[in-house]
């Protein structure tokens, strides 16, 4: 969320932000409703400026046996002009916050400026694709050869987009949860198993709401839903706490499953494990002072990406464009991972700085010394989607023969180094 102040002192930079990012809200309404707001407060105390001087005038009048019928006539009015203002100020302040809840970030000033993927930049990459000698197959084929993903029975099930995943793959996805928490612990954060049901005010402090309410499922008739990311829950653990300045940064890490409807994703990567409605997802989020979120974006992607030199997965990292990189984020880096059958990269991660925008809207602040509260930083990173890398595993490591090779940082989670059933 951004700062009222801001936005009114800024309104270019936040029309620009909203070109830059492809986003449309009513700016000039907001600017109006602003000036209404501060009108009407002002008005309001200037009419309770005067009722407070008449009721004196009253008393003194009485006191003097004068008539006050006059004065006690003007309160009364006096009285309904604040009650009309009051009510009034309720409804302008309800259409502005809901407004400016629709305002998307300001992105950072080396975000590169682009309406879609195609103004996205490489600064990175690592790893040296794979050359094979026999016919590549795609990692459903692979599944379905090895009888270790079914999609047929997870529709008959469930329905279109869910998958089951069986024997081999299902120890080795379990071993990669494993892998992956123990990566980011052994780097600093500490493990949280945080809820799956999540209420409304999570979902608008981190951000997901109201822009992407369409992609969550809602359990009806409750204030609860589904999960689409363990950022959700994590974030909302401190929402409205001071945090002491000592204690940060804040490095959480959580497991999570998670669900997405994801209504405009239709047609693209539905096939396999790449776009589901329900995935896993090991997910990093710090809690910093401002001055520090740069190098913390920085940590995170790092983090991510050592995961998959440890696999041996090639990737690249891609600094997101204006148009590409999401709603609430400040700067966001994808990490693209190597996908033979696809002949290309394909997101695994994303790593972004939210600067203040979560924290002002789940109000999470902390007190440097001697100061005043100020809000914190907030960042997250998936380190990394739990379906997407098994996917990158069987297509990278598959074997003539159809089995999948376990990379050898696997193996001891895993407990062998070949999956055939």
């Amino acid at each position: 969320m951004l700062d009222l102040k801001f936005v009114r002192n800024n309104p270019d930079v936040v029309r620009q932000a909203l070109i830059n990012k492809g986003v449309s809200v009513d700016l000039d309404r907001i600017l109006a409703l602003d000036v209404e707001r501060r009108q009407g407060l002002a008005e309001v105390e200037q009419l309770k400026a005067r009722r407070n001087q008449a009721s004196k005038q009253v008393g003194l009048l009485k006191q003097q046996g004068q008539d006050a019928s006059a004065i006690i006539a003007e309160m009364g009015a006096i009285g309904d002009r604040i009650k009309e203002l009051d009510e009034r100020g309720r409804q302008v302040e309800a259409e502005l916050q809901d407004l400016l809840l629709q305002l998307p970030n300001i992105p950072a000033p080396d975000v590169p400026v682009g309406e879609d993927e195609s103004g996205n930049v490489e600064v990175k990459r690592w790893g040296e694709p794979r050359r094979f000698d026999f016919p590549v197959k795609p990692h459903w084929d692979l599944g379905i050869g090895l009888d270790v993903l079914d999609f047929e029975r997870a529709a008959k099930v469930t329905g279109s987009r869910f998958t089951i995943i069986k024997g081999g793959l299902a120890r080795l996805n379990r071993a990669l949860v494993n892998f992956f928490l123990d990566h980011h612990v052994e780097r600093g954060y500490r493990e949280v198993l945080p809820p799956v049901i999540i209420n409304t005010a999570s979902y608008y402090g981190s951000g997901q709401f109201p822009k992407f309410k369409e992609d969550v499922f809602s359990l009806a008739g409750t204030d609860y839903h589904l999960s689409s990311t363990a950022e959700v829950p994590l974030i909302n653990m401190h929402r409205d706490e001071i945090l002491d300045e000592s204690a940060l940064p804040i490095k959480y890490v959580g497991y999570s499953g998670c669900f997405r409807s994801e209504a405009g994703a239709a047609g693209r990567d539905t096939r396999g494990l790449i776009r589901q409605h329900y995935f896993e997802k090991v997910e990093m989020i710090q809690f910093t002072k401002p001055e520090d979120s740069d190098r913390a974006l920085m940590e995170i992607t790092e983090s991510a990406e050592a995961i998959l030199e440890k696999l041996g997965l090639p990737y690249r990292r891609m600094l997101m464009c204006t148009g590409d990189m999401g709603f609430g984020q400040y700067k966001k880096y994808d990490i693209e991972v190597w996908m033979p059958s696809y002949e290309r990269y394909v997101e695994i991660s994303s790593c972004s700085n939210m600067s203040d925008f979560q924290a002002r809207r789940a109000n999470i602040r902390y007190r440097p010394a001697g100061g005043k509260p100020e809000f914190v930083h907030t960042l997250n990173g998936s380190g990394l989607a739990v379906g997407r890398t098994l996917a990158a595993i069987m297509e990278n490591y598959q074997n003539a023969d159809g089995s999948i090779t376990v990379p050898e940082v696997l193996r001891p989670y895993f407990g062998g180094d070949r999956i055939t059933q």
